[in-house]
């Protein structure tokens, strides 16, 4: 038991106190004596190489963490992994978070929640932990616009790297696409930012909430029904496609006059796949290198999109390029898009569908058309009886009506797009008002096309066509290729000037204003 008697005197702790000092004292005089002897032999560089040296060997013993870097882009490319990751993180998100990012555009239903840079983010596997944390770096040779590059940390102790490599990751894999597919909502990308989530480097993103379906599209029944079968069997054979030694893309042209439903059909076929839509505008791309920097960003099973591609960009056909003095990199060509449809570049994406539109297929290279590019040639022509059934249950909910027959035979005689069709069906609410409205329109339109035709010397269809050729002088003899290949180029730069004025009528993706189509029946398709 303690008593006050067993404590020291004073004297004793006074005695070991000046012990202890004293001993301090000649350590502290030895080390001196140490450090100066050692800074006149051994070098401040090589002391300092000593030091660290100790210090990373005392710090990887005091630690067993590992941490695995996750870029956002890998090359030209979007890193997959990286997607993947940051979608399988919203899925982590609860209560116990300190700050999360919200969002939503005017087309989303919902609001978005992601993950804040710099929050980390502690997630259990089999037991183990795992540390998640979002920042960016400064990268000045990344291949895209972006000058901050996103990247995903992720830490764990080092004894779990192979459990990692194998299991954890293929398991984030597995976890995105499945919340993925349940939460999917088409984007419309198109270059530059909207300020939407899930941008793409150079691609700005938002909803594509367009309204068109196939029910709703006026078209024939067979050829409706042939492009449907054709979009199940490209999304099933991705075997098939392996097995021929085929990129795993399919390309559509659709060519017809303005208003017959090209972009509303685009947008039907992103509804019923789910599909994203790149939507390509050609004239602001200035050259190859930057088209293939765009291309290889995109997302697989998405819809590449380049409209009115007779007349977006002025590109430089095989033969011309050949005879410039500078080097095709530094410009747009033919060449360099038809490498990536189907050269060496098409093979970066699987599941993806390139559709051009045209309203003059006359126009277009022919190497464009060839199988293998463009594999399904669709004409979108003026209404027909039964794409006229179609519009006007949509419009008007009815499906007969005592003025069909004759609707029937005067939109037989005349050129009307569904476009026109549909405007007129829209003018009243009232059904006989708005069929007695069209047929008006119709009988207006018929004798504008016989007064056309007597006009014209009997060439009725005249009045419908845009000038095929110009002659810029019939003359002039072709002296060499270089001066043939001017004269046509000057033909399609006024070709692209007389088709200004339809362009600027186009309505744009983001309204999703144009009407539903319709198509020529069967027989148009290839």
């Amino acid at each position: 038991m303690y008593s006050i008697k067993s404590m020291p005197s004073t004297s004793s702790v006074l005695s070991a106190y000046t012990t202890f000092t004293a001993s301090a004292m000649l350590v502290r005089t030895v080390i001196k004596e140490v450090q100066t002897l050692t800074n006149q032999i051994i070098p401040k560089p090589i002391q300092e190489l000593i030091l660290s040296k100790l210090g990373g060997f005392v710090r990887n013993q005091a630690t067993s963490q590992m941490t695995i870097i996750i870029d956002e882009f890998n090359g030209y490319s979007m890193n997959q992994l990286y997607e993947a990751s940051e979608i399988y993180l919203r899925t982590k998100i609860n209560p116990s978070f300190n700050r999360v990012k919200v969002s939503k555009s005017p087309k989303e239903k919902s609001l978005s929640l992601t993950i804040n840079k710099g929050e980390k983010i502690i997630d259990e596997f089999e037991g183990i932990r795992f540390i998640w944390e979002i920042t960016s770096k400064d990268d000045k040779d990344l291949s895209h616009d972006a000058t901050k590059n996103r990247v995903i940390e992720l830490s764990f102790d080092k004894k779990y790297m192979e459990l990692v490599l194998n299991t954890y990751l293929s398991h984030v894999m597995e976890t995105s696409d499945v919340f993925r597919e349940k939460n999917k909502v088409v984007k419309l990308y198109a270059l530059g930012h909207f300020g939407g989530e899930g941008n793409r480097g150079a691609w700005g993103s938002t909803s594509l909430d367009h309204p068109a379906t196939f029910d709703k599209i006026a078209m024939d029944p067979i050829l409706k029904q042939s492009l449907i079968d054709d979009l199940d069997r490209f999304v099933r054979r991705r075997d098939f496609y392996r097995r021929v030694g085929k990129a795993w893309k399919r390309g559509y042209l659709l060519y017809g006059p303005p208003g017959t439903g090209k972009s509303s059909l685009i947008a039907a076929m992103a509804n019923y796949l789910k599909f994203n839509v790149y939507d390509l505008e050609l004239a602001s791309i200035s050259s190859n290198s930057k088209l293939r920097n765009l291309l290889v960003s995109t997302s697989n099973r998405s819809i590449l999109v380049i409209e009115d591609i007779d007349c977006s960009v002025e590109l430089q056909d095989r033969q011309s390029s050949r005879i410039l003095d500078h080097n095709n990199s530094s410009q747009l060509t033919l060449s360099g898009l038809l490498n990536f449809i189907d050269g060496l570049w098409s093979s970066c994406g699987d599941e993806r569908i390139i559709v051009f539109t045209t309203n003059h297929k006359e126009r277009l290279d022919s190497a464009l058309l060839r199988p293998g590019r463009m594999d399904m040639h669709i004409h979108m022509s003026y209404c027909t009886p039964s794409g006229f059934r179609i519009l006007v249950s949509n419009y008007l909910g009815i499906n007969d009506h005592d003025l069909f027959p004759e609707i029937d035979e005067l939109i037989t005689e005349v050129q009307a797009t569904p476009a026109e069709i549909a405007e007129e069906l829209m003018k009243s609410e009232d059904t006989d008002v708005a069929l007695e409205g069209l047929i008006k329109f119709l009988e207006r339109k018929k004798t504008e096309s016989v007064e056309g035709e007597t006009e014209d010397g009997g060439g009725g269809d005249n009045k419908w066509k845009v000038r095929e050729e110009i002659d810029i002088d019939e003359n002039v003899n072709v002296v060499d290729d270089h001066d043939h290949d001017q004269r046509k180029a000057e033909k399609k730069r006024i070709l692209m000037r007389d088709q200004a004025g339809l362009r600027q009528a186009r309505s744009t993706w983001l309204c999703g204003a144009e009407p539903v189509c319709g198509a020529e029946p069967v027989g148009r398709i290839f």
